[in-house]
């Protein structure tokens, strides 16, 4: 599968991610009487992600986040060559997601503003006010868990064809931990596109969500190396956030 095809993918897997996750927590969470809460939007971003993960997995890997592809590559299980390409198609849907979202968003009556819409933060934006150092140890940590469920589901030593149902099962219960620290990132493609929308202090502690992430990512790259030995994929990815 040429290169550009598997970013397009990318960039539809990312929005999709965004668009049922994030929209789900802005349009449907605190929707009066039949909000879905904090349960429903950690299921909503783990059916978002399974789901892609189905569809897109067989073309592109189905990464969806800039920090399960270096992930990856620092596994030794994604040429360092496709990184920028997929991490440019993976911000760009985010961002494509988050508009739609606006558009949406805004056609509510009474509509007062966008808020935080769905942003990651720290400090006073945290969503229970947990401080710097909290939310960069629970961002490093559940990313770090995230891609060894990865690198572990797509295992070829694994068994084959429920690797989706394992990633998106594990994102689920990372945002059941996460969302009141952080609102939950462990992706930093998800964290731009709405910071971006958003403004303000959003775009100012952006550099968290990518930092922590990544660094949780690579650094499992490298533990699941050592720990499970240097086994190839069945694919270039089919993983996930």
């Amino acid at each position: 599968m040429s290169l550009g095809k598997r970013a397009v993918a990318e960039f539809f897997g990312t929005f999709w991610l965004v668009f049922a996750g994030c929209g789900s927590a802005v349009l449907a969470a605190a929707f009066p009487q039949l909000g879905i809460g904090l349960l429903g939007v950690s299921l909503a971003f783990g059916l978002a992600l399974m789901t892609m993960a189905f569809t897109i997995g067989p073309v592109s890997g189905c990464h969806v986040n800039p920090a399960v592809s270096i992930g990856l590559w620092a596994g030794k299980r994604f040429p360092g060559s496709d990184l920028i390409p997929y991490i440019v198609a993976q911000v760009a849907g985010s961002l494509a997601a988050a508009c739609v979202l606006l558009v949406i968003a805004v056609g509510k009556e009474g509509f007062l503003g966008i808020g935080s819409f769905a942003s990651n933060g720290y400090g006073a934006h945290s969503p229970d006010h947990y401080s710097l150092l909290s939310c960069v140890v629970a961002e490093f940590v559940l990313t770090f868990f995230f891609l060894l469920i990865i690198l572990g589901a797509t295992d070829k030593r694994a068994t084959a064809g429920f690797a989706p149902i394992a990633i998106g099962l594990g994102l689920t219960a990372i945002h059941l931990v996460g969302i009141p620290v952080t609102n939950c990132s462990v992706n930093p493609a998800r964290s731009t596109g709405p910071a971006l929308l958003a403004g303000g202090w959003a775009i100012g502690q952006l550099w968290l969500f990518w930092l922590a992430p990544i660094a949780g990512a690579a650094a499992a790259g490298l533990v699941y190396g050592v720990v499970a030995g240097e086994e190839a994929p069945r694919a270039a990815g089919a993983a996930a956030q």
